[in-house]
């Protein structure tokens, strides 16, 4: 039995702190656009982490030392080997309790639970409204950058939880109903409007639309009531008898659907990684729009 359950109040990750199972990271990276919706250049969140976070907590280095080097795309899951040793000198071992959390989005936390969980380890914690809401409840935070000893991990890649694009092709062929696709951005980006981020706009064929935005709380970033999670997952199109693959523009905002669809019970989500950067560089694959 897992030492916290997989969504956690600052209260709860207060009174838990002290034990020498937890490893609390701020995995906070931002998307720095010119124009909304537009192009962005990914900053890490590192600066901001070191003028505060809280106390005892390490910073985790998702689209550095936890993403693919050789990737032509910021966002790709690595090798199972480089994670293990990369995640190892965080101080993650196979007995520890992992507890993620961002600045702002939980996207990035959601990131690094999924990635934890696609190798093996359940362990894995959110923070629920992440750093603001710990700030919120008047807990302490701490400047400076915090290291938990190195420690062994042991990567057990769980190929079930991802979708490669191949199986996006097949999942998204005319008549196909073998998992529903459900895309997590914005109804604006969904349909194709406006500036966009990738090399064409539009979704991929027999997608429907979740946008992840919409199963947090926009004044806190909290994740909605589990029976709203499953309410607005429901109304977006997703259905109790296909499985989930989700996908985004990289990989990163997918995961707050799949966590919550996680919340509500079910384990059979899936990531498309490579999602829109993958997808829309090959003019080869259909988008829709509209």
């Amino acid at each position: 039995m897992s030492l916290l359950a997989p969504l956690v109040s600052p209260e709860e990750l207060r009174d838990a702190a002290g034990d020498d199972r937890v490893r609390v990271f701020d995995a906070t990276v931002f998307l720095r656009r010119e124009i909304p919706g537009g192009p962005y250049q990914v900053v890490s969140g590192r600066a901001d982490y070191a003028r505060a976070h809280l106390p005892g907590a390490a910073f985790a280095d998702i689209p550095g030392e936890l993403s693919d080097p050789g990737s032509p795309f910021a966002f790709t899951v690595p090798a199972a080997d480089r994670f293990a040793e990369a995640i190892g000198r965080l101080g993650v071992g196979d007995g520890t309790h992992v507890v993620a959390y961002a600045h702002d989005t939980p996207m990035w936390a959601t990131r690094l639970w999924w990635l934890l969980r696609y190798f093996g380890h359940d362990d894995v914690s959110v923070l629920d409204g992440g750093l603001a809401a710990w700030a919120a409840a008047d807990l302490p935070v701490e400047s400076g950058e915090t290291r938990y000893p190195p420690a062994a991990f042991t990567a057990k890649p769980r190929p079930e939880l991802l979708a490669s694009r191949r199986d996006v092709e097949e999942i998204s062929a005319p008549g196909a109903t073998s998992a529903c696709l459900v895309n997590a951005l914005t109804p604006d980006a969904f349909r194709g409007d406006g500036p966009g981020a990738y090399s064409r706009p539009g979704r991929i064929p027999g997608s429907v639309n979740v946008p992840w935005n919409g199963l947090v709380d926009p004044a806190t970033n909290r994740f909605r009531p589990i029976a709203d999670l499953a309410a607005a997952l429901a109304a977006g199109g997703v259905r109790a008898d296909q499985p989930v693959v989700a996908y985004c523009g990289g990989g990163i905002s997918a995961t707050v659907d799949l966590f919550a669809l996680s919340l509500t019970g079910r384990a059979d989500g899936r990531l498309y990684d490579g999602s829109l950067t993958e997808w829309s560089a090959d003019p080869d694959l259909p988008l829709v729009t509209g």
